[in-house]
């Protein structure tokens, strides 16, 4: 059933989380038209946003619970009660046999506010579990531990979208946002008409590289020693600011020894940048009145992104870009509520309100709110990686919500082994993507336009998306599969199907935690486009720019951390030669398993290739479009070539959006970082062959 009038809301995809408006359109459906009052996209969308009705379409998506009904057998359709006690009996059997600890969750950054909040809320009750954990630590968990780490709070970016185009000079650190954030690459454009100056920090030529008034390629794996490097020069050259770093700051003297152990000559021989192009990044970034350092999954996915990501905060707080207006570092969150998937609870170590779970204090908040003994709670489990590789061994079963790891996961087809040696696994999804066709329930449910819940933006910014269509007959939202689950289970209260009754519940969970959303409420959010945490209360403004008058740590001053380029987990040698590193195409989003079911974005990017310098691919004996194949100690991934001379000589690029023979997550790398146990996605040594015709 349509709605019969405009609905406004957001785009289902990444963390700009544009506005957009829905009205039914002729012949069913609905269609997307501009939404000019929203301010971060001002009605602009890209191919993705734009064609998103179309996975609304019964054609392509679920529209009733499938079973494996034998062990051999395929996926056939159910009705929802057996498919629902099928899982209730999978998880007790398996609980029953193997302990609370037996039974895994894993969740996704796509899920609204209430879907994480509650699935969360469900392992630790119901299952009684420490082992959920969800795909946003892929991606900007790195930032958040760093983040952390340095000012005691992590938001995405502290300042809002709109203050980028007004500061002097934006180092952007791995990041493409022509492909991206579309939208978003506006705000570079209007920063160089307004004055300011860009660097761009990526070992590709990319389309936003383009746009850069100075563009540094280094090798992959390198950006730690970059940063360390120009933190050298900003010393050497008399740069600091010493009245902000006395004042507002620890940890200087540990840091700046750091740095100046990495002298320029010493940093060109490991990145590959040459010393003019520090000079000239330095000179850029501290002769401007103000300054931004934006990073995303280039400096973080590597196994010491943490660390990397605290270099560049170092290099900001040393030239007192933080804590002062127009000025700061800032994380480009990816996934749609990447930063609200993490702040509230699917994440292995927090609790709602981005409380830590083994802080007594926060364990007898939430559970007073929820109503049990704090002791009941689990500890802290296994981060995403280390629940995958678990997965047949240690955990049994596995619940899946909104993820598709079989493609998203690094060393993937290990990852798809051990799906595959699970005794039961469930996956919630609006497709049947190539994680859900392992399974032995799917559940269907309700994509963005069929369902209302909030989502937080890369601002911070705390959103509603609104229903605007009925979803088919045979689908449910998440929020009612585990409604019927914990009743299957023993608990016929506490799990609401209504998500503004959840999202009430969550603000008194949230509530003096750091990110407190005690303030917010439906009502606020669509009246002021959206409110920006922590809002403690409901006459609070809502905090739009952080750190102003103090830092989020016991003292209020940011902490400066020592930190030394290290090699990364996997160097080249002679049997493996060349660097890979992966990222994303325009026209793809993540693992696919949605874009890749709309023929539009398929035409623009129909498949996977490998992209190449032209004098490594004479090397190779390859032509352009020609199959090659990419090798790493954990498989090999076939695609036709790309030559181009936007790639460094000594490494090659493939987008992660495909399976089967051309997945990159084949080959890449699970090392973890100590810290945030990221997985280093963007370094790993391969060697590529001719693949034949």
């Amino acid at each position: 059933m349509l709605a019969t009038a405009t609905t406004s809301t957001h785009c289902p995809y990444c963390a700009l989380q544009c506005g957009m408006n829905l009205r039914p359109a002729e012949g069913g459906g609905v269609d997307v038209v501009e939404r000019t009052d929203f301010p971060v996209n001002r009605g602009a969308l890209c191919g993705k946003g734009r064609t998103a009705p179309a996975v609304l379409s019964s054609r392509v998506r679920l529209t009733g619970p499938l079973i494996r009904r034998h062990a051999a057998g395929g996926l056939e359709p159910a009705t929802w009660e057996e498919a629902l006690r099928a899982v209730a009996d999978g998880l007790r059997r398996t609980r029953a046999a193997h302990g609370p600890d037996g039974v895994g969750v894993f969740g996704g950054g796509g899920l609204t506010n209430e879907k994480a909040y509650t699935l969360g809320k469900f392992a630790r009750l119901v299952l009684g579990t420490s082992q959920i954990d969800y795909n946003g630590r892929f991606c900007m968990s790195s930032a958040a531990a760093a983040h952390t780490r340095a000012f005691g709070l992590d938001r995405g970016l502290p300042f809002p979208l709109e203050d980028l185009p007004r500061t002097g000079c934006v180092i952007l650190v791995g990041s493409n946002l022509a492909e991206t954030m579309p939208p978003a690459l506006r705000y570079l454009t209007e920063l160089r008409e307004n004055g300011g100056r860009l660097v761009v920090v990526d070992p590709r030529r990319t389309r936003t590289a383009e746009q850069a008034d100075l563009h540094l390629a280094p090798r992959p794996g390198t950006d730690l020693a970059l940063a360390l490097g120009l933190l050298h020069l900003v010393v050497a050259e008399g740069r600091v600011d010493e009245e902000f770093v006395e004042s507002r700051t620890t940890g200087w003297a540990g840091a700046r020894a750091a740095a100046m152990s990495h002298w320029p000559a010493l940093v060109e021989r490991i990145t590959g940048v040459p010393v003019p192009q520090l000079r000239e990044a330095v000179a850029m970034f501290c002769d401007a009145p103000s300054g931004m350092v934006l990073t995303a999954r280039g400096p973080e996915q590597q196994s010491k992104g943490t660390d990397t990501v605290g270099a560049w905060i170092n290099l900001c707080l040393a030239t007192g870009r933080a804590g002062r207006p127009l000025s700061g570092y800032g994380c480009l969150t990816g996934q749609g509520n990447g930063q609200g998937g993490r702040e509230h609870g699917q994440k292995a170590d927090q609790l709602p309100g981005y409380r830590k779970l083994d802080d007594p204090a926060a364990r007898a908040h939430v559970a007073g709110v929820w109503g049990v003994d704090p002791d009941t709670l689990p500890g802290p489990g296994r981060s995403a990686y280390e629940l995958l590789d678990a997965l047949g061994r240690d955990v049994r079963a596995l619940l899946l919500m909104g993820s598709n790891p079989v493609v998203s996961a690094p060393r993937a087809a290990h990852v798809e082994e051990r799906l595959r040696s699970l005794d039961f696994l469930a996956v919630a999804d609006v497709v049947l993507s190539e994680t859900a066709a392992l399974a032995d329930v799917v559940l269907p449910v309700t994509q963005w336009a069929e369902e209302t819940g909030t989502t937080t933006s890369l601002e911070g910014r705390v959103l509603l998306r609104r229903r605007a269509i009925s979803p088919p007959e045979g689908v449910r939202s998440d929020l009612e599969v585990l409604h019927g689950l914990a009743e299957l289970l023993g608990w016929e209260k506490g799990f609401p199907t209504d998500p503004e009754e959840v999202f009430d519940e969550l603000r008194r969970a949230s509530a003096g935690g750091i990110a407190d959303y005690a303030g917010i409420s439906y009502r606020r959010i669509i009246e002021e486009d959206g409110v920006f945490w922590p809002c403690p209360d409901p006459g609070h403004p809502g905090t739009p720019r952080l750190f102003l008058d103090r830092f989020a740590t016991p003292d209020g001053r940011a902490r400066f951390v020592p930190v030394t380029h290290r090699a990364s987990a996997e160097e080249t040698d002679e049997e493996y030669p060349v660097v890979l590193t992966t990222g994303r195409v325009v026209s793809q989003y993540q693992s696919g398993a949605q874009t890749r079911r709309v023929e539009e974005l398929n035409a623009a990017a129909p498949g996977p290739f490998v992209e190449l310098h032209p004098r490594l691919a004479e090397r190779v004996g390859v032509a352009e479009g020609d199959p090659v194949a990419v090798v790493s100690r954990r498989g090999r991934a076939v695609a036709p070539a790309r030559i181009t001379t936007a790639i460094r000589p000594d490494t090659v690029f493939m987008p992660f959006h495909w399976p089967g023979e051309g997945r990159a997550n084949t080959l890449t790398n699970p090392a973890l970082d100590p810290t945030s146990k990221m997985p280093e996605f963007k370094v790993c040594a391969v060697r590529l062959e001719a693949a034949g015709g």
